[in-house]
């Protein structure tokens, strides 16, 4: 972990960490996947890998308050199907961080960042020809769980950036939004607590990691109330687009810096 660029920021740098925080708070109760935006920011403030273990508790916590909001809507079979090549994706991530050094993780968040970029607007142009729930117990729906757990355990773990991965299967599925937003908070709450081991025996979190994490903690809350009230009302599309474009630009920024 390199302290010495954690624990000098600019008041700018701060407050772009603490921006990142509250879209947190708003993506995990309102709109999954916003938060690639969150990703980006944390990757241009902070080094790429050390960025990703300062982010991972700030997740967290967005993850228990979504799941305190959504709780009752969780689809248990859909978890547990999910699971098994979720932790197989994670393990690849995490043999991937042992070996790759900082200029490559930020090549990788920002052709993560892309990819996803693409697959949410592939997401949203198929949504409405994919199959109905009733139909994922199928062999190709086994399959599909299977390719969309093992993508979606390796961005997380690299990148921390599997929101838009599980979006598109949760969407596919056939996920109306209660239950799309329990499953995913149940989802990400397990999936993101079981990457704590592994991010701390990576040296990517610490003692000084998780002092900046107290302090940008405070902002998840209000960006999770905000998105608690905002999620009936937001237009969906129009803040989906505005998320896309963001992401674009973020991950071609770490691409070329």
């Amino acid at each position: 972990m390199n302290t010495m660029t954690l624990w000098h920021l600019t008041g700018w740098e701060f407050a772009a960490l603490a921006f990142a925080a509250l879209l947190v708070g708003f993506s995990k109760t309102a709109v999954s996947g916003a938060n690639t935006v969150s990703l980006a920011i944390f990757a241009a403030v902070l080094p790429a890998r050390a960025s990703t273990g300062v982010l991972l508790p700030i997740l967290i916590a967005g993850d228990v308050l979504a799941v305190l909001t959504y709780r009752r809507h969780a689809h248990w079979p859909t978890l547990w199907r999910l699971f098994p090549a979720v932790a197989a994706g994670v393990v690849v991530g995490t043999v991937f961080l042992m070996w790759a050094d900082d200029g490559v993780v930020r090549t990788s968040i920002g052709a993560i960042l892309l990819l996803m970029a693409g697959v949410t607007v592939w997401r949203r142009r198929r949504a409405d020809a994919e199959e109905e729930p009733g139909r994922v117990t199928t062999r190709a729906g086994r399959a599909k769980a299977r390719s969309y757990g093992v993508l979606g355990g390796f961005t997380t773990m690299v990148a921390n950036a599997g929101g838009p991965v599980m979006s598109m299967y949760l969407l596919s599925a056939g996920f109306r939004k209660l239950g799309f937003l329990g499953t995913s908070a149940f989802f990400f709450l397990i999936v993101n607590t079981s990457k704590l081991p592994f991010s701390a025996g990576l040296g990517l979190i610490d003692a000084d990691s998780l002092l900046l994490d107290a302090a940008l903690v405070l902002f998840v809350v209000p960006g999770a109330l905000l998105g608690r009230w905002a999620v009936n009302r937001i237009n969906q599309r129009l803040f989906e687009q505005l998320v896309i474009a963001a992401t674009v630009v973020g991950g071609l920024q770490l691409l070329v810096r």
